[in-house]
């Protein structure tokens, strides 16, 4: 019998990896652990937090347990109870703008959460893959060293960082948000734990991911929050100009980069790997309202805001090294995700109001 946990399994990020798993012919268990906190953190309605939980309740192969990877015993004893296979951490606090007003929180589920996950693997009967969802505040601010062009809707990337950011790029010496300190602390740990312990991991420094079921808010998941606010008539705010511009990546293209390393972990052991959508693969936001505005025949309302504090005029990943060693491409355009997405929440428009 071959196992997948997936941490987080009621997030965006998490609900997809565990369906896809659930049918997939090889996979015979999949458990997902999810506290179903995210209503706390980011939404004041909860059936945003239990949709993608109860969805994923018809799915056989799924054990759903509702649990705090931070419970420790928990952790054990499910680990004794069910050896697996493969480890998919997506669990974590995700908004920049609540690790900035709860610090501690952000640390407990970031950082906590992940040395435990680690810790119980480590001393388990368990050998399996492990793939940590990372992000790209890793990098934290020095990103804006890199010179940018600014154009009429956008900013580009100058001669200097042309290709984009890659893994090799400093992630000290700058400011990160606690959120970015966070994600940091729990990329180096699953590093160290594979080249001290000989773990197979893989971390994977993740741009804007987006797809069906995500519920972004004004704090995280932008490209979704803004379908969402332009499909219910809400006006949009813009902290900075709007031509920040990021490498976008959809869902299905995100599993299958997860599923590449999987079938090659034995050869690769551990990496570490800056996945988006990367260069060919960009919006700013301007671009993606100019994008509903035409979709929709309407114009979208929106009002611009000071900046935030560390954001990144542009971020664009390097996908090389992704694509070298785990044969993997991105296959679906900005236009094509944004389209599947807009007609996703047509489609669950009672959700939002």
């Amino acid at each position: 019998m071959k196992s997948v946990l997936v941490t987080g399994g009621a997030g965006f990020i998490g609900s997809h990896v565990a369906e896809f798993y659930a049918n997939n012919k090889q996979i015979d268990n999949v458990y997902i652990i999810d506290n179903l906190s995210r209503s706390q953190l980011l939404h004041k309605d909860s059936k945003y937090t239990t949709y993608n939980w109860d969805y994923l309740s018809k799915f056989e192969k799924i054990r759903r347990y509702q649990k705090d990877i931070r419970d420790l015993s928990f952790l054990t004893n499910f680990f004794k109870e069910n050896p697996v296979d493969i480890v998919i951490h997506t669990a974590g606090q995700t908004a920049v703008t609540t690790s900035v007003t709860d610090p501690r929180s952000d640390f407990e589920n970031n950082i906590l959460g992940t040395f435990n996950l680690l810790e119980t693997v480590r001393k388990s009967k368990s050998n399996p893959d492990l793939i940590l969802c990372s992000t790209n505040k890793v990098f934290g601010n020095n990103v804006n060293r890199c010179n940018v062009i600014e154009k009429e809707l956008r900013y580009e990337f100058s001669e200097n960082c042309k290709k984009g950011i890659s893994e090799d790029f400093s992630i000290d010496l700058c400011e990160h948000t606690p959120y970015g300190t966070s994600k940091l602390c729990s990329d180096l740990y699953f590093q160290e734990y594979g080249h001290l312990y000989g773990m197979r991991t893989a971390v994977f420094r993740m741009s804007c991911i987006y797809g069906t079921r995500q519920f972004g808010v004004e704090d995280q998941g932008w490209v979704a929050h803004f379908v969402i606010s332009a499909l219910t008539g809400r006006k949009l705010n813009i902290y900075g100009n709007g031509k920040q511009v990021r490498d976008i990546l959809y869902i299905s293209d995100l599993i299958e980069a997860y599923d590449s390393f999987i079938e090659r972990s034995k050869q690769i052991r551990h990496g570490v790997f800056c996945l988006g959508g990367g260069i060919e693969k960009t919006l700013s936001l301007l671009e993606l309202i100019e994008i509903l505005q035409k979709e929709m025949g309407k114009k979208i309302d929106y009002e611009l805001f000071d900046w935030r504090p560390s954001d990144q005029k542009v971020y664009i990943s390097d996908i090389t090294k992704a694509e070298q060693i785990l044969g993997w491409k991105p296959k679906i355009t900005p236009n094509e995700g944004v389209k599947r997405l807009v007609q996703w929440v047509s489609n669950n428009k009672s959700l939002f109001y």
